[in-house]
């Protein structure tokens, strides 16, 4: 059975081919305003699947996934801690954070995780391609998209012209010759409504701007949807083979997308849209601005790795995912059976009463079936949910068979740990046998514990030695922040 995924743009499943010798998966990434939460790392989870599979397959898999830093919101904390001292200094701190946190879910590495800042020069480019070709129009030194330019817009979203509401700013209805019309780019920096809209803390002085650019329109910043045109083509070219994001991105990030971009190059921009569904607190979605969110690290800290991963590997990509206290619970339990059968099996096939002629039919039939039904459920449109059933009842299938009683069968428990370590490890990132996670606990707890004694230091006046606690532990490659609600830190 080969892979078949289900493409947003036309609405049907489909088998997958890729283009070229290689599959080229361009991943909508964060904007890196705040701490990523389980919402986010759905989709990080999500993605990560696909490239893990997609390498099972046989694929080589060039995986691009962007960061968007700069934006309004980021603006918008400027001054909001010591070192804030500009739109790139917030970025950096949550760059950081978004990378840390990816490394803790133990997500494969993206080739490439590029900028918007680092690619201002292409997507100038990209603007003025699409100025002479006339798709886009400069009005008082901002450009704006002409949606009218490009009979196909509305595809992705199954929208007429006519039916779309007004993008962008109130105060760029003036500028636009239609009020769907999108900005490319825009004059000067960002506004005071914008910060006022956005910011979490009271400024001293001048309301900050974020960082602008030269243009041949003047100075100005890039408008939010033309930067992942811009840093996608860079990297992988002018048509993509699989674009991923979240379901809220439909419409009109992705919509835009495809506007720009095929009106700039004349090709499709990619062969296959896939949509990662949200991931629901209560009756809301999890959401930064809602406030109804758990962050990754707290819950990377109170989970563990493999609890979050066999969690987001319970339900199918497409669908919405309901984080509650029996869900995570649920995934719990099933990380707790998985990796004890795998103990169980490890602990069982190294000792002597694993002999290489015994054969237990029933065990080695479940897993021939399990080998088929989980390939069966990632081609079927990366089914996980029921993939995850197959690691399940192979976990059955150990303890059934060790039950049976001494001898075992060697050549079965095998079987069953490369199962676990294909399947489970290669395909859902699962780390067995792995004791960095209890060394992790360990590590923050003895941070936890310096920075405890830090604040006695400080609050006895013993400044020096507390700060020399705090450069030991930079010293360490712990970095220490702090703020009026006390110190924070991460592991660089």
């Amino acid at each position: 059975m080969t892979l078949s995924l289900t493409d947003t743009l036309s609405g049907v499943r489909e088998p997958f081919e890729a283009s070229g010798d290689s599959v080229l998966l361009y991943v909508c990434g964060l904007t890196v305003s705040d701490d990523p939460h389980l919402g986010h790392a759905r989709l990080w989870a999500q993605a990560d699947i696909l490239h893990r599979w997609l390498a099972h397959e046989g694929y080589d898999v060039r995986h691009v996934e962007n960061v968007t830093d700069v934006n309004e919101k980021i603006t918008a904390r400027v001054g909001e801690r010591e070192g804030w001292d500009t739109e790139a200094d917030v970025a950096r701190h949550y760059t950081n954070e978004v990378l840390q946190r990816m490394r803790d879910l133990n997500l494969l590495r993206a080739e490439v995780y590029p900028r918007v800042s680092e690619h201002v020069p292409e997507i100038v480019d990209l603007i003025e391609t699409l100025v002479e070709k006339g798709y886009a129009y400069e009005a008082n030194g901002s450009v704006y998209f002409d949606v009218t330019a490009f009979p196909e817009y509305g595809k992705l979203s199954n929208q007429e012209v006519d039916e779309v509401e007004e993008q962008g700013d109130p105060d760029e209805r003036g500028e636009k010759r239609n009020p769907a019309d999108f900005a490319l780019w825009k004059a000067d920096g960002v506004g005071a409504d914008a910060v006022e809209e956005h910011r979490k803390h009271d400024h001293e002085g001048p309301l900050p701007t974020g960082e602008t650019w030269e243009s041949p329109w003047g100075e100005g910043r890039p408008g939010w949807h033309v930067e992942c045109s811009a840093m996608s083509m860079t990297h992988l070219g002018e048509t993509l083979d699989i674009h991923m994001g979240g379901q809220d991105l439909v419409f009109p990030h992705h919509e835009n997308e495809i506007a720009q971009s095929e009106a700039a190059t004349d090709q499709p921009f990619a062969n296959y849209w896939l949509h990662v569904g949200f991931m629901q607190a209560g009756s809301e979605k999890m959401s930064s601005s809602l406030g109804n969110f758990f962050t990754v690290g707290d819950a990377v800290r109170e989970f563990g790795p493999n609890v979050l991963r066999t969690f987001y590997a319970s339900a199918e990509y497409r669908s919405q995912q309901a984080y509650t206290e029996d869900t995570i619970e649920e995934a719990r339990r099933r990380w707790e059976r998985l990796e004890r059968a795998y103990e169980t099996a490890t602990e069982h096939a190294d000792s002597a009463d694993a002999l290489t002629k015994t054969e237990d039919a029933a065990f080695r039939d479940t897993l021939a079936a399990a080998r088929t039904e989980f390939e069966a459920a990632m081609n079927d449109d990366l089914n996980a949910r029921e993939a995850m059933a197959e690691l399940l009842e192979v976990a059955g299938a150990i303890n059934r068979h060790v039950e049976s009683g001494a001898p075992y069968d060697y050549r079965a428990l095998r079987e069953a740990i490369e199962f676990f370590e294909e399947y489970g490890e290669g395909v859902f990132g699962l780390q067995f046998g792995d004791a960095t996670e209890g060394e992790a606990e360990i590590a923050e707890d003895l941070v936890e514990l310096v920075l405890d004694l830090r604040e006695e230091e400080r609050e006895a006046g013993n400044y020096e030695r507390a700060d020399d606690l705090r450069d030991r532990l930079e010293a360490l490659g712990v970095e220490v922040e702090d703020s009026d609600d006390g110190p924070s830190y991460r592991f660089d």
